[in-house]
Order: structure tokens, then C-alpha cells, then sequence
């Protein structure tokens, strides 16, 4: 399928929940509970787990068998409790009571807010969340730190890890795939911090980035172009930007004919082709041993005979092996890193070869790079909260001690801001025309060169 056909096929009503940078209508915050409700729940929270302590933990029991047991008891010990309470407060204070038994406590309601994208608990009384780009208040929190380490507790133990003062800091996964890091006290001074960055079920694809102006439809084609005529692609961005976002979309364009390996520490990319392995590293187990690193993942995947290798992010001396396996014959391969400028993101990879342990001279390693990548493409957070393509780079060779690179696409900074204060640039071709552009023929892409480039110069 070709990209038009694919954008049209895509042309849906964006979501408001996924126009990262658009403003959206979030729900109140809820008002703080007074202390009697917050004494009556503490209270209820114990009755029920003595009464039904044993088969919260019974796996004979489903998910929703057990919400109705629990749901039943709840009504029971409410009632015993003899308290005025509207509809609507005994509701409130049975889901309350129900997320933190079942759930996460009150975390569940913000995981379930399709307007959050991340959530970040400083300490028990204080949730913060990101919404369109910006961080803001939740309104909400947790009742005590005890409270808080339970649900973290929880977390942590579905995907057989702990957390405790001997092994103070974990990262996990929920069952939706959404990403978490937790740090418990020593470490954390001030109780316990929880971090969740949040997937969605349904991934953007190419047409929601060019509808949130995160690309232009021209080098969208352009990068449609250069995945399918085999360039090796690094993405590379600060924390937050997008990162992983823009490698599944690009990731999409690779023919459903070739075979993919995805290698990641935490499985986030959602592709849709049929022939795709799926590799996930695995941290030490409580005595220390069973660690499977990106680097062992990297390394085992090229006797996978893969077409494509898509690495999740690299992060450390996997970065030479992947070097040396797109020298080698896996041509098109795509990855992330974190760095805030193209040139930033070869000086960081010249340190991450490093760190593989070789004693390789900084020549060398440059030249495996300048071999190895042909394409940069840098994602920035901007102040409106909109995540954008800043630069789409082409990496040329080297020329001395360095390596060379060009800027074929730059983000507009001087096109000002609108009247809703969001930046109204978008990436722009800066009138170079690529060296690799002559292998898309090659390649027998059905690229029209001199109609992209009337194209892209009418975006200037």
C-alpha cells in the first residue's frame, strides 16, 4: 500500500485525548475528601480486606468474579457503618474503596482518562499529570505512604520484580504495556516517587502526526521513501518528545514482506505487519542472575536472518553492535537515542560505541558511524507543548577527523505563534537536495524526485 493510500485510509477525526499540544477538555479535579469520608474508607479498606483478605490473591477466581464479591461486601460493610451518605457519596466511596483493593488506588481513574498521557506521584499526598503537553495538579492523592508502597507493591510483583530498602528502584510494565519507574525511601527522601508513562491502545499512525503538524505530508513521503529504499534511521529526541511514537510510524512503512526483529526493554512498539519477532531484554532476578541485556538481544537477533532490525533505544554498548550490524549487510535498520541536536546525536553515539568496552580509536568509530546511519531525524518538545520534527538530517561521511552532516528538513521557528499560542511552524525543506535520493531508483521506488522537490519548495 502506498503512503497516499495509506493516508487515506487514515483520514479518521482525531481523538482529542491524542492531539499532544491541543488543548483538551479535562476533567475537573476532584475535591479533596473531608476527613470523616476519609476515616470511613481507611475503615471500610480494613473490614474488607480481613472478610476477604484470602481471595484477593486466589487465582481460581476471575477479575470480574472477584470485583462483584468485592462490590457485594463493600455494600454490606458500608451499610453496618450506619452513615448518612447520598447516591452519589456511596458510589464514589465504593469505587474508591473498590481501585484500591482491585486497582491502583487513585492512580486507576487517571490511568483510565484517556487525557493523561503521564502521571508522576511525589510522595503520597501529591499527583501530578501531564495533559496536552503540559504538567498540571491532579487534585488528588494518596491517603498515606502505606497506601501508596502497596500499589507499588502490587506494580511490581505482576511482573515478578520487587521493591524494597535492599532493591530500592524497579522499572515495570502494566498489563496495557504503559511504562513504570518507581523509587521507594532510602532513596527517595521524601516518600515514595511513581512514575507512569502511559500507551495508548490504539498507536498514531502517520496521518495523526501530519494532522498534529508533527510532520508535513511531503516529508512524510520522503521518510515513507527512505524507510522502503533500506536507509539506516536513528530518531533522536530528549525525553518525552516522541520518540518512540515516530519509530512505529516509520517502523509501518516497512514492506509486510520482510522479516522484522523489534528489540526493546520494555515492549512498546505496536507494529502491524505479520512477520515480525518481538525481543524484550529481562533485568536480574532478586539473586542477581538471568540478566538479558539489549546488547545479548542485538547480538543473538542477527542469527535470526532479520530484514529489518528496529532497536526500541539505544542506550549503551549494544550502540556498536548495531553500528556493525548495519556495515554488514542489515541495511534499513531504525532506533532511537536520546540527544538534542543531529550533531549532538553522533557525539552520543561515538560515546555509546565506547562504552562497549573496545579500545577503538576515535577515528574508527567515527568512520563506522558516518558509514553506518544515513539519516538523523531529531524530535523537540516546543513551549506550546507540541512535539515537532526539528530537523530531518543526511549523514554524508567523513570529511578529516569529522563526520559531516546536512540539514535537508528544518523546523520554522520564525513562523510565530497563532492565536491559541501554539507555533504555527512545520518542518521545512531547506532547498538541499539528498545524495541518497538517486537510490530510490535504484531501489525501483516509484519516487517522482522532481515532483517532491516542486512539492517540498512549495512548503517553504
Amino acid at each position: 500500500m502506498s503512503l497516499s493510500e495509506r493516508l487515506d485510509a487514515q483520514r479518521q477525526p482525531i481523538p482529542p485525548a491524542r492531539q499532544a499540544g491541543h488543548p483538551v477538555e479535562a476533567p475537573e479535579p476532584e475535591p479533596k475528601q473531608s476527613a470523616a469520608m476519609t476515616q470511613l474508607k481507611t475503615a471500610a479498606i480494613a473490614t474488607l480486606l480481613e472478610s476477604v483478605g484470602s481471595r484477593l490473591t486466589d487465582s481460581s477466581i476471575t477479575d470480574d468474579q472477584l470485583r462483584t464479591v468485592v462490590r457485594r461486601e463493600l455494600t454490606d460493610i458500608i451499610a453496618a457503618q450506619q452513615v448518612l451518605l447520598t447516591h452519589e457519596e456511596r458510589h464514589n466511596l465504593i469505587r474508591d474503596i473498590e481501585d484500591d483493593a482491585l486497582g491502583l488506588g487513585p492512580l486507576q481513574r487517571l490511568l483510565d482518562d484517556p487525557t493523561v498521557s503521564e502521571i508522576m506521584v511525589n510522595g503520597h499526598e501529591r499527583i501530578y499529570v501531564e495533559r496536552s503537553g503540559r504538567l498540571m495538579d491532579s487534585g488528588t492523592g494518596f491517603v498515606s505512604e502505606q497506601q501508596l508502597r502497596r500499589v507499588i507493591e502490587r506494580i511490581v510483583s505482576k511482573v515478578g520484580r520487587r521493591i524494597d530498602e535492599s532493591s530500592p528502584m524497579v522499572d515495570a510494565r502494566l498489563q496495557d504495556g504503559s511504562r513504570v519507574n518507581a523509587v521507594v525511601p532510602p532513596l527517595a527522601v521524601h516518600g515514595s516517587s511513581l512514575t507512569i508513562r502511559k500507551f495508548s491502545d490504539t498507536p498514531l499512525v502517520v496521518s495523526d502526526l501530519i494532522r498534529m503538524s508533527t510532520m508535513t505530508e511531503p516529508l512524510a513521503e520522503f521518510l515513507n521513501a527512505c524507510v522502503e529504499a533500506r536507509l539506516n534511521i536513528l530518531v533522536s529526541g530528549g525525553t518525552g518528545t516522541g520518540k518512540t511514537t515516530l519509530l512505529n510510524v516509520l517502523s509501518s512503512f516497512i514492506p509486510s514482506s520482510e522479516r522484522i526483529v523489534t528489540i526493546e526493554d520494555a515492549v512498546e512498539l505496536k507494529l502491524m505487519q505479520d512477520h515480525v519477532v518481538t525481543l524484550e531484554s529481562r533485568p536480574p532476578n532478586i539473586e542477581g542472575k538471568g540478566e538479558v541485556t539489549i546488547r545479548d538481544l542485538v547480538r543473538n537477533s542477527l542469527r535470526m536472518r532479520p530484514d529489518r532490525l528496529v532497536v526500541g533505544e539505544v542506550r549503551g554498548g549494544e550502540a556498536l553492535d548495531m553500528l556493525q550490524a548495519m556495515n554488514t549487510g542489515h541495511d534499513g535498520s531504525l532506533s532511537t537515542l536520546h540527544a538534542n541536536t543531529p550533531r549532538d546525536t553522533v557525539s552520543r553515539l561515538e560515546t555509546l560505541v565506547l562504552m562497549a568496552g573496545m579500545d577503538l580509536p576515535l577515528r574508527a568509530v567515527r568512520e563506522q558511524i558516518s558509514s553506518a546511519v544515513d539519516l538523523v531525524v531529531q524530535l523537540s518538545r516546543l513551549r506550546d507543548g507540541t512535539r515537532r520534527i526539528s530537523y530531518v538530517t543526511e549523514v554524508l561521511g567523513m570529511e578529516g577527523e569529522n563526520v559531516v552532516l546536512q540539514d535537508i528538513f528544518l523546523f520554522d521557528h520564525a513562523a510565530g505563534l497563532d492565536a491559541t499560542g501554539r507555533m504555527k511552524g512545520l518542518p521545512t525543506f531547506t532547498g538541499v537536495r539528498p545524495r541518497f535520493i538517486d537510490k530510490f531508483e535504484e531501489m525501483g521506488l516509484a519516487f517522482d524526485q522532481q515532483k517532491f522537490m516542486a512539492r517540498v519548495a512549495g512548503h517553504r
